[in-house]
């Protein structure tokens, strides 16, 4: 991937409008966030850990920054995180993978919440935010918070909204599989592949009725079938992707913009002697090509796997206690730009996000790649 172009850092943050007041300002704000994601890569998760490790590293922070007043305190980051404009924060970070990855091509993106669960307060409910995640790339292209009692169903659009998907498959789990959902990837000319549960409780009726009787005659109908089986830690799994195009069959399915196929995912699980089977239903304006479809689904898991898991294990996000203002929102924006710039290694170190961020902690040379410093 080429990454040559990419905006340095003190680029990215320049954008952000510094909300404290006039004439009493001490740390320069670009600085302090240059500081923040600096402290972030190398393992600090909190604003105590990120002011701990400054004023440990502050000589060679003063290698590439001024920092006339040093380091301030933990309070003093959290009070600034907490009074950024989110917004504008999410913007700085979409503009610095626009510069990372100018153009997606072909690639999967999937798009999925994930609950901070221990930021909430007694009056407010935790951070609830909304990713969109590169597969192919493993980079996260921009993210969207929920509002306070509202869901994923109305920061899904206003999230596509902000983003290049020109060529993109987009997958999404049951939860945006909304009409209005379906209409704004398509204006952002991407192409869909949406789970279908009981929340689209007659839709999915209307798949596995046909979906019986498509297994009754096989032979009867027009479609496409791609299996794969993979044998892992003492379990056989038998994924069989059939894909149809017989859209008179759906329920209400002019709804859905530019719809061109639905598909039914079947699984089999061979364990401990035991047989299990599992369906997955999916609408998709793809063509019914069943390999496809069920590579864009299996795809999809890759948010789960390498962004919200990663996030938990490696940056301790379930852990986060930021409540004032938009502290938590900002300091979980910076982990996922932490997370793309360890992805983005160009010297391509063995090992795990976690022992990535080891690394860097130690070696000076390898944190200053990392932040393009150098």
């Amino acid at each position: 991937m080429e990454t040559e172009d990419r905006l340095r850092l003190a680029e990215v943050f320049v954008s952000i409008t510094d909300p404290r007041q006039p004439g009493k300002v001490e740390h320069d704000l670009v600085e302090l966030l240059v500081v923040a994601v600096s402290a972030v890569l190398v393992g600090a998760d909190t604003f105590v850990e990120i002011e701990l490790w400054a004023k440990e590293k502050l000589d060679w922070l003063q290698g590439y920054l001024k920092l006339e007043h040093g380091i301030p305190s933990h309070d003093t980051f959290g009070r600034l995180f907490g009074l950024i404009d989110p917004g504008e924060f999410e913007a700085a970070f979409r503009r610095w993978v626009s510069s990372v990855v100018p153009a997606l091509g072909a690639e999967i993106v999937a798009i999925d919440g994930k609950t901070s669960r221990r930021s909430g307060k007694v009056d407010a409910t935790p951070l609830h935010l909304v990713s969109a995640f590169a597969a192919g790339a493993g980079l996260v292209l921009g993210q969207r918070a929920t509002a306070e009692k509202s869901n994923e169903k109305t920061a899904i659009p206003q999230l596509l909204s902000v983003l290049a998907l020109e060529g993109c498959i987009v997958t999404i789990d049951a939860m945006g599989t909304q009409a209005n959902i379906a209409q704004a990837i398509r204006e952002r000319g991407a192409d869909y592949v949406l789970a279908v549960k009981d929340n689209q409780p007659i839709l999915a009726d209307s798949v596995r009725d046909f979906f019986a009787l498509f297994k009754a005659a096989p032979e009867k109908t027009p479609h496409t079938v791609a299996e794969t089986v993979e044998k892992d830690h003492g379990r056989l799994e038998t994924r069989r992707c059939y894909a149809f195009d017989q859209l008179a069959c759906l329920h209400r399915a002019e709804q859905w913009p530019g719809l061109k196929s639905f598909a039914v995912i079947e699984s089999e699980r061979l364990a401990n002697g035991k047989l299990s089977t599992e369906r997955r239903f999916y609408i998709s304006s793809l063509p019914a090509e069943a390999a496809r479809l069920a590579y864009a689904a299996r795809q999809h898991w890759k948010v789960e796997n390498c962004l919200h898991w990663c996030m938990d294990v490696a940056f301790a996000d379930d852990q986060m206690r930021a409540r004032t203002g938009h502290a938590a929102h900002n300091l979980s924006v910076l982990k996922q730009l932490t997370l793309n710039l360890i992805r983005l290694d160009p010297t391509q170190r063995k090992g795990g996000i976690k022992a990535r961020r080891l690394i860097a902690a130690t070696s000076d040379s390898y944190r200053a790649q990392l932040l393009r410093m150098l």
